[in-house]
């Protein structure tokens, strides 16, 4: 069968909804190729407006192997899994330039951009040839990967930085600053070039927890939510695609004796076997290209008799989505996480709304660095990372729940959300669409994220 019948028979069968191929992923050497050509563009685009904005004229990066500071990784090309030895990395913004010299205080050439900066045989002290750069280059200030609020700012160890000062002349010491705002601010911009990528990996994503959430994967009375997950895992691998954490599937159901509504992120569900009329709630996410996706759905599991999802669980689903509209109306630039939340809770509260925001920035780091948003234990201020503003060009997963009381269960049901979505400034954008119709399982003419 030639390409042509085998994508119209795909077509066919899921009712022209679905895509009739899955989306694709990059061979290893090419996935190699595209993350060292970002890496190039972002130091050359991104980094000299974001020195200048922090303050910052040198950054010092220093990691000893298999103790990798969060950002030293984000530096290396894609053939790096880690830092070799000792490795030092400095970049130096000088007065009126409008690009970044970079250097490696290494062995080796870091990569293309950052070029072998120390030769052994004629200094072999690394860490003099690195105070002897310093000096040279007479920076106003030195950031130092030292962060309160960050832990991905805060990867200097005390060893490293004891050292660098024990080097470095005492005139040079009172230069000495956090680099927290520049760190944060590199790890959370996206580039344009990022960006158009990112849609594409938040669509396979989704068309991964599809499949999973599917006749093709349950079958009810049988299937657990631990096979589920193990299938996920096992399709993460297939694929050869990454995930930064162990996905998770739940249950909530209208047996007076399930308390999966009630149970925090502090408790793993147990295993239990997916039945008809459950709902199912899955966590998920994959690395691919250096980025992260997030991602909560919903799906439905149909009884005998029933075609479609109920409708007063589609009533409690639009309960959630208007809760995303809410929130990300507060999208503003400049305004710190706290005052999103804190405006985001005021009309909550005026709507009648019941529910939890604890959303987070999304980029090289699953949780990443930027403002959070609230978090699931605490919808109060968040001291430090909440206090952080935010920035255009940034990516956040819009992750939240709306408490919902069914009658048709006597209880309240916990409508569970998470979709990643980009700010640009002005407007957030959803990377995929968002989900705003539950997943029936069976579902014989498919399923498709909506904007």
């Amino acid at each position: 069968m030639n390409k042509f019948l085998i994508a119209l028979v795909l077509f066919v069968r899921f009712g022209g909804i679905l895509f009739a191929q899955s989306p694709h992923i990059l061979s290893q050497r090419e996935q190699a190729a595209v993350i060292d050509q970002w890496l190039e563009e972002r130091i050359q685009t991104l980094l000299p407006s974001l020195m200048d904005r922090s303050e910052i004229d040198m950054w010092v990066i220093i990691s000893r192997e298999y103790n990798e500071d969060p950002v030293i990784k984000t530096f290396l090309p894609a053939t790096w899994h880690a830092a070799r030895r000792r490795t030092m990395l400095v970049l130096y913004k000088a007065p009126g330039s409008s690009t970044v010299e970079t250097f490696a205080v290494a062995r080796y050439d870091v990569g293309k951009s950052f070029k072998k900066a120390w030769d052994p045989d004629t200094q072999p002290d690394q860490w003099m040839r690195l105070s002897e750069l310093i000096v040279e280059k007479n920076p106003k200030k030195i950031g130092l990967n030292i962060a309160k609020d960050f832990g991905h700012a805060d990867g200097l160890n005390v060893t490293e930085y004891n050292t660098l000062k024990s080097y470095l002349p005492e005139n040079f010491h009172s230069k000495i600053t956090s680099a927290q705002n520049l760190a944060v601010g590199w790890l959370e911009t996206r580039t344009p070039s990022e960006m158009a990528t990112y849609r594409h990996l938040q669509t396979i994503a989704n068309d991964i927890i599809a499949d999973g959430l599917s006749e093709e994967v349950i079958t009810p009375g049988v299937t657990t939510t631990d096979d589920v997950v193990w299938w996920y895992r096992e399709k993460i691998k297939e694929l050869k695609l990454d995930t930064w954490f162990h996905p998770s599937v739940d249950i909530q159901r209208a047996d007076p004796a399930s308390q999966g509504q009630l149970r925090s992120f502090a408790v793993k569900a147990d295993s239990e076997v997916i039945m008809p009329g459950d709902m199912l709630h899955i966590d998920f996410g994959i690395s691919y290209l250096r980025l992260n996706t997030d991602t909560q759905q919903l799906a439905y599991v149909l009884k005998l008799g029933e075609n479609e999802v109920p409708q007063y669980l589609k009533d409690a689903m639009k309960v959630g989505n208007r809760l995303q509209d809410i929130l990300t109306s507060q999208f503003v630039t400049g305004r710190t996480g706290n005052q999103i939340l804190r405006e985001t809770r005021k009309t909550m509260n005026t709507e009648g709304i019941k529910g939890s925001i604890y959303s987070h920035p999304l980029g090289m780091h699953g949780h990443a660095s930027g403002p959070t948003i609230g978090m699931w234990d605490n919808q109060g201020d968040t001291p430090g990372a909440g206090d952080y503003p935010l920035y255009p060009n940034t990516v956040y997963a819009i992750e939240l729940n709306a408490v919902v009381f069914l009658k048709e269960w006597n209880k309240e049901l916990r409508v569970q959300l998470e979709e990643g979505a980009f700010f640009d400034g002005e407007k957030v954008t959803y990377l995929n669409g968002r989900q705003v119709e539950i997943m029936p399982i069976p579902r014989k003419n498919g399923f498709l994220n909506n904007p």
